[in-house]
């Protein structure tokens, strides 16, 4: 079944001067323009992956682009214009903008900012719309989660507390800034750990798995740097904090627990200010 808002593998079913036709089963054939067509060429009975949309005709219309987001996705996107039926988002396709109805909007969209958006299909009209009203499209499934398990992240919102994010498209979930020990920023897609969910199913997570499922890629990194430097970094378990989260995006206390490892591995020496290869 065709797929609005998503890519399809289709069959090209007939070539014309202008691109080709790709088989839309129920939804008829679908044009794939030929600046879009894989190569240049295709032939009759080929298989192309094409994203599905709508053109400002209201026709279904394929492109082999890649947009930035997709139906039922969430992303951060630039409002190109504002017009009497809502804010135009630029989402990457050249040939179409991304509505977000005034109804759909938190506040009013001004031209040239960036707005945290929801990809969906409008029932009514079948078209391909944006809502920044993001609560009523998270949330609305249990959260089944286990701890340190990596998921996919949005950043959303910087709080007091620390980022608030998407999880997975599904569920809201918070970064705490005590834990984050590299720069991030509203807008990033992240990979990340769940550490909790809560009785009252709100979600912690952070950009480390905890305990000791962090020592090994640390061990491996701090390794990589001794080699890259030369043998020797001016750092041990005594260094700042804030030294050890510059270099190595990550807590004291998993360095300490890295190089500690290390030196029962008798892979390093941890001399007063410094590791060295052992």
């Amino acid at each position: 079944m065709l797929q609005v808002g998503k890519f399809n593998k289709l069959k090209v079913v007939k070539t014309v001067d202008f691109g080709v036709y790709l088989d839309g089963g129920e939804k008829g054939e679908i044009l794939l323009p030929r600046k879009f067509v894989p190569g240049g060429a295709c032939e009759e009975g080929d298989e192309i992956d094409a994203f599905i949309y709508y053109d400002s005709e209201d026709r279904l219309i394929a492109t082999t682009q890649s947009p930035w987001v997709k139906v039922g996705e969430f992303a951060r996107l630039q409002v190109k214009s504002v017009t009497r039926v809502g804010a135009f988002l630029d989402w990457g396709l050249e040939a179409k903008d991304l509505l977000v109805p005034f109804r759909e909007q938190a506040a009013d969209m001004q031209p040239g900012n960036y707005y945290v958006v929801y990809v969906y299909l409008d029932f009514a009209t079948g078209r391909i719309v944006a809502s920044a009203k993001l609560d009523k499209f998270l949330d609305n499934v249990p959260p089944e989660y286990t701890p340190n398990q990596p998921v996919d992240i949005l950043v959303v919102q910087e709080t007091q507390l620390g980022y608030k994010v998407i999880i997975e498209n599904l569920h809201w979930g918070m970064i705490y800034r005590n834990e984050i020990f590299r720069p991030i920023a509203v807008g990033d897609r992240l990979q990340a750990y769940i550490k909790q969910v809560r009785d009252d199913e709100r979600i912690d997570v952070a950009l480390q798995p905890s305990g000791y499922g962090r020592i090994d890629p640390l061990s491996e990194s701090i390794l990589q740097r001794l080699e890259a430097a030369g043998g020797v970094l001016p750092l041990s378990d005594k260094s700042p904090a804030e030294e050890i989260a510059r270099s190595f995006q990550c807590s004291k206390k998993s360095f300490k627990k890295a190089i500690g490892a290390l030196y029962k591995a008798r892979r390093i020496v941890i001399d007063e200010d410094s590791i060295r290869k052992a």
